[in-house]
């Protein structure tokens, strides 16, 4: 659902917010955005901050409502001011991008930390990403720890930052077979950079057996799957198969 959390199973608050909340979710999943909209809304004026989080959700995609990135921001801000760590994230994510408020990578790096401290893993794995690409030298440890976190949570992309981070010892030391190791988890995890890097790693035989067949194979289908990264070493994947191949 994006930015609207499923709402069930997180957490455990006492009836009958948790039936008004489970009411909601139901008409969200079922795509009825007015209707789960008129039970957050009593919830959310009355401090619920996982109500307010899904109000400001529906006014940043315009669902059931008119997109509003003023009415977003400010329902964020209540979700986030009270404590809930998808408001936190979601509010992140608005200073990040800029939308109904100045852009500003600190202020989302601030609140992303707040939500990946409670134990939220997207926002885990966007803090890693953003200490990695906005951060200096002396941010790659907590980087390395949050994209840690966020790849043992399941976090596709995480997985293969992971696996980055050993390649380049980003604040590790270099390590080509967890990097492959990490790369691998990323492809089961159906993320196509990690295929393409799993494909790279594979014709160079760095942290796996090299087979110029397989890599080949990674790196096509990386690359058929959106993966930027794997279009710099097809054609020296084909060569290889090619030389392979002949007689």
């Amino acid at each position: 659902m994006g930015w609207l959390d499923r709402l069930r199973g997180k957490g455990r608050p006492m009836p009958p917010v948790a039936e008004a909340m489970a009411q909601a979710a139901a008409a969200a999943e079922r795509g009825d955005y007015r209707a789960a909209l008129a039970i957050w809304g009593p919830l959310a004026h009355s401090g619920v901050g996982r109500a307010q989080n899904n109000i400001g959700a529906c006014f940043a995609e315009g669902l059931g409502v008119a997109r509003d990135p003023a009415l977003a921001l400010r329902w964020l801000t209540l979700s986030a001011q009270s404590g809930d760590p998808v408001g936190q994230r979601n509010l992140a994510a608005l200073h990040f991008k800029g939308e109904g408020v100045a852009q500003s990578d600190a202020e989302a790096i601030r609140l992303y930390r707040l939500a990946a401290e409670q134990g939220d893993a997207p926002a885990q794995d966007m803090l890693s990403w953003m200490l990695l690409e906005t951060g200096n030298e002396g941010d790659r440890p907590e980087a390395f720890r949050w994209a840690s976190a966020a790849a043992e949570a399941g976090i596709a992309a995480s997985m293969t930052r992971v696996g980055m981070i050993h390649h380049d010892a980003l604040g590790v030391e270099r390590d080509a077979v967890q990097a492959a190791a990490w790369w691998q988890k990323g492809v089961a995890a159906g993320d196509a950079d990690a295929k393409a890097m799993l494909g790279a790693a594979t014709l160079l035989g760095q942290g796996v057996e090299k087979d110029a067949d397989r890599a080949l194979a990674l790196l096509t289908e990386a690359e058929r799957e959106g993966s930027l990264l794997a279009t710099p070493f097809i054609k020296a994947a084909r060569a290889a198969a090619s030389e392979g191949a002949a007689p």
